[in-house]
């Protein structure tokens, strides 16, 4: 058995003929978990999961744009709230750590970012869903806080990046982390997945994100995963079997599916 389930996708972001044959040629994609960008995003994904019951969307605003006018946002939580008995998690939401890193502006409103990131959170705590979330390197310790402070107990960092005080404080705490097919050529990836343990890991492809390494040129597709499942299996020391059960069964029992 190599079933699988891609745990954070931008499903919406391919083109339908695209999305038609990553659904109907995958038998062994069980699901996708496909995770919003904004309003826009979160109302495809709900009709492709109306289209496809493969399709599991996520409902949240994506960190590495501006901030939405007061407007915009308002319309948005008010639409996901209406929707929320249809999405899987709240996702993805987090904190914009590439695009502050390129702005390198010392007035950049962090503080509306994290403010809309509570936001969030408090949704996902009182409607008991999953969070998607998107913190890497200085920012994970600051989601961690967060996290905490709403007692947030299902937490799913998507492409994990930090050190080994952060990824311990993460174990520790329960939450998990999924990785791409970088882990096939990725050092920093592969050691993070050495220290991981594997019944708080998923996998994802988080497409159409282009991959190097043996994937330069190639469209992302879900059967990418094929690859770091094998990557995965030599890291821990564990058949490929067993990395495809213990992860299918990590993703349904972490998004109820």
């Amino acid at each position: 058995m190599k079933s699988m389930i891609d745990s954070h996708i931008h499903l919406d972001h391919y083109k339908d003929e695209e999305i038609e044959a990553i659904i109907s040629s995958s038998p062994s994609i069980q699901s996708v978990i496909s995770v919003s960008y904004d309003l826009e995003s979160a109302k495809r994904n709900l009709l492709l999961s109306e289209k496809y019951s493969k399709v599991k969307p996520a409902f949240g605003y994506h960190p590495e744009q501006s901030l939405p006018n007061s407007e915009d946002l308002a319309n948005l939580m008010t639409w996901i709230e209406s929707h929320k008995e249809k999405m899987i998690a709240i996702g993805e939401v987090g904190l914009p750590y590439y695009l502050r890193m390129e702005k390198a502006d010392p007035s950049f409103p962090l503080q509306g970012y994290i403010e809309l990131l509570e936001a969030f959170m408090v949704l996902a705590k009182k409607w008991e869903k999953p969070i998607v979330l998107h913190a890497v390197y200085d920012d994970a310790p600051a989601v961690c806080d967060l996290l905490e402070k709403h007692s947030i107990a299902k937490a799913h960092f998507h492409w994990f990046k930090g050190d080994s005080k952060t990824i311990q404080r993460l174990i520790k705490n329960g939450y998990f982390i999924s990785f791409t097919p970088d882990i096939v050529y990725e050092e920093e990836i592969r050691e993070i997945a050495k220290m991981f343990p594997i019944d708080q890991v998923m996998v994802e492809t988080d497409g159409p994100w282009p991959f190097e390494g043996p994937f330069q040129g190639l469209a992302t597709h879900p059967k990418m995963m094929n690859e770091s499942v094998s990557s995965l299996s030599k890291l821990k020391g564990m058949s490929v079997q067993e990395v495809y059960c213990q992860l299918l069964k990590n993703t349904k029992s972490f998004y109820t599916i």
